[in-house]
């Protein structure tokens, strides 16, 4: 990642909340510390950032201006239920007995692992809820990703690479989806989802279909690398043919379960 594309993601992330420290920084973006504080020093010169005690802060004209950002877990968890419970029904069909898959945090993805608390895989997640959730109530192998607590999207990351996990399939979500792919408002999630798609021979996204009004600022993945994507009914004819001519395979789920 270059200078400006470190600071272009600084002031992306600022556009969402009025502080980020450095270490929270050095995380996102996987630097040091001291090249993070000469990013905020130009950012602070360049005047769309300010400079503060620990990290950085926005300015208030940015504030006024957010994207699209992410809501934290327990808070989303309860948005388009019933969407998500459609879509989990139809990508557990996709699961092979015996596989091994990594599931992403987030709600729509925890909606769907929980589907295989009883099933003959192996998950690897870096979701606290659907981990907590798996080990309580179910027998299928699980593996924990470990490194940070981030409490409100709910997840675990490490920003210095484990052992190599790989899999058959990886389960995403995202905050948005266009025809540039899927997208994300945080740094740190957009690593993540780099690093695992990079481990898995699948790429299957879970998305309801208000994700497709979405536009958060960063590609998490290129539409190029996804194979297949699952939403609900309430997907467009224009976002439908969008997702099938760019070669991905479409799944619509019905909130009666059927899927088409």
């Amino acid at each position: 990642m270059s200078d400006l594309e470190r600071q272009q993601s600084i002031v992306e992330l600022l556009s969402s909340q009025t502080f980020v420290s450095v270490r929270e920084l050095q995380q996102a973006l996987g630097v040091s510390a001291a090249t993070v504080r000469r990013d905020i020093d130009k950012l602070n010169e360049a005047g769309v950032a300010r400079k503060v005690y620990g990290g950085v802060a926005a300015l208030e004209d940015n504030l006024r201006r957010r994207p699209p950002s992410a809501l934290p877990f327990v808070e989303n968890r309860d948005l388009a239920v019933e969407q998500k419970r459609a879509i989990a029904m139809a990508a557990e069909g996709l699961v092979r007995d015996g596989s091994s898959i990594i599931v992403h945090a987030g709600s729509t993805c925890f909606t769907f692992g929980c589907r295989l608390a009883l099933r003959n895989v192996r998950v690897f997640t870096n979701s606290m809820p659907l981990a907590a959730y798996l080990a309580e109530n179910g027998t299928c192998h699980l593996t924990v990703g470990g490194g940070d607590i981030h409490r409100e999207p709910g997840i675990l990351y490490d920003p210095v690479p484990g052992p190599t996990h790989y899999a058959a399939q990886f389960y995403v979500g995202a905050l948005g989806v266009s025809g540039q792919g899927i997208l994300e408002q945080h740094p740190l999630l957009v690593h993540f989802v780099k690093e695992m798609s990079a481990r898995a021979n699948e790429i299957i996204v879970l998305v309801d279909s208000s994700k497709f009004a979405l536009r958060p600022p960063m590609v998490a993945l290129p539409m190029s690398r996804i194979t297949t994507l699952v939403t609900d009914e309430g997907i467009s004819a224009a976002d439908e043919r969008m997702v099938r001519e760019e070669g991905v395979n479409l799944i619509v789920a019905e909130i009666s379960g059927r899927t088409q």
